[in-house]
């Protein structure tokens, strides 16, 4: 256990400082927290590096696409955002789910962080979703590309940690 703490405390600090340092508005710790606990959750090996940045990606793009939706496509004049929101990001979801039966996209937990931390993401500038019309942008304003990039770093550095833990427990 002393060496896993030491691993991940260790690592933990350097993905901290990247966030807030040279990688600064293109990761949030936050979310290489979540996919680096979703590595583990999926077993710590190379299919759960796999499943975590795959699927975990695939649930940050159908969040953007329900932000898309939401913003730029309506329901009709008088719709209330709530009501839109919520057609839009229930459609995604069950696509989400229904993404699943395909094997690349079969872990739902993994695509559900996805999701959920770009929706998060999203959201952040306030309840009026300002900020959500960003996922259509091609640069770091977009939630979609910072969550993906941050899901990225988040499972490799769920990869390094496994490996220092047994460099250091077999010394």
């Amino acid at each position: 256990m002393f060496s896993l703490a030491l691993s991940i405390g260790g690592l933990g600090a350097v993905a901290t400082w990247l966030a807030l340092s040279p990688l600064a508005g293109m990761v949030t710790i936050w979310a290489i927290f979540i996919a680096w606990g979703s590595y583990f959750h999926n077993g710590a090996d190379n299919a759960a590096l796999k499943n975590t940045i795959v699927c975990g990606i695939f649930g940050s793009v159908l969040a953007g696409v329900a932000f898309a939706l939401i913003t730029k496509v309506g329901l009709g004049e008088g719709t209330p955002l709530a009501v839109n929101a919520a057609v839009w990001v229930g459609v995604c979801v069950f696509a989400l789910v229904m993404g699943a039966s395909i094997p690349a996209l079969s872990v739902i937990p993994s695509a559900v962080y996805g999701f959920a931390a770009t929706a998060a993401y999203a959201i952040h500038a306030g309840t009026d979703l300002s900020a959500a019309g960003n996922t259509l942008n091609m640069d770091f304003s977009n939630p979609v590309l910072v969550i993906s990039l941050s899901l990225i770093v988040g499972a490799v550095f769920g990869m390094l940690s496994g490996k220092l833990n047994a460099m250091i427990s077999s010394s």
